[in-house]
This record gives C-alpha cells, sequence and structure tokens, in this order.
C-alpha cells in the first residue's frame, strides 16, 4: 500500500532543502522504494512530500541513507520536521 509522509521546517529555505537533497537523494534520483517526491515554500517555511511503495521502503531509508546521510551535515535544516504520516487509500497520477 502507498505510504506518504510529509515534513515541515518552519523557517525552512530552498538553499537549506538542496543542502539535505544533495545528501540524501545523490545525484537527483530516488532511492529505491520511493514513488514521487515534491517540495517548496509554503506558509511559514518549506515543507516536503514523499510516496514510498510502503511503510516499510520508507523505514528502510531512514534506516540505511537518511540518518546517516543527515549526521553532521552542515548548511541543512535547522531543527526537526513537524512529520505526518499516512497508509494512503489512493494514489493518483496523470
Amino acid at each position: 500500500m502507498p505510504f506518504l509522509i510529509t515534513h515541515f521546517y518552519a523557517g525552512g529555505t530552498a538553499d537549506q532543502y538542496a543542502v539535505v537533497l544533495d545528501a540524501v537523494h545523490p545525484g537527483g534520483n530516488l532511492p529505491a522504494g520511493q514513488i514521487s517526491s515534491a517540495a517548496g515554500p509554503c506558509d511559514g517555511g518549506w515543507i516536503i512530500s514523499a510516496v514510498w511503495e510502503s511503510r516499510q521502503a520508507f523505514e528502510t531509508f531512514v534506516v540505511d541513507r537518511l540518518m546517516s546521510a543527515l549526521s553532521g551535515l552542515e548548511g541543512g535544516f535547522d531543527n526537526a520536521p513537524e512529520e505526518h504520516l499516512a497508509e494512503l487509500t489512493i494514489y493518483q497520477t496523470a
């Protein structure tokens, strides 16, 4: 079942996102199991959403790549995100 994650970074910027994106999506490629990714400025900060093949695929990414990529990273987001997770009942694309 597709799995959605959103992260909102209060006060986050495009420059901070670029640093994080380069660390966690090397070469601009989506990691295994990630179906789509979208991000941009919003009221009060920066929002990121990603759809994964499953919750397990997301959790594997967190353990295998995200945590090590963000460890000691300079120039990324200054605070932890507000996170929302959802098992999707529908996921459509054009």
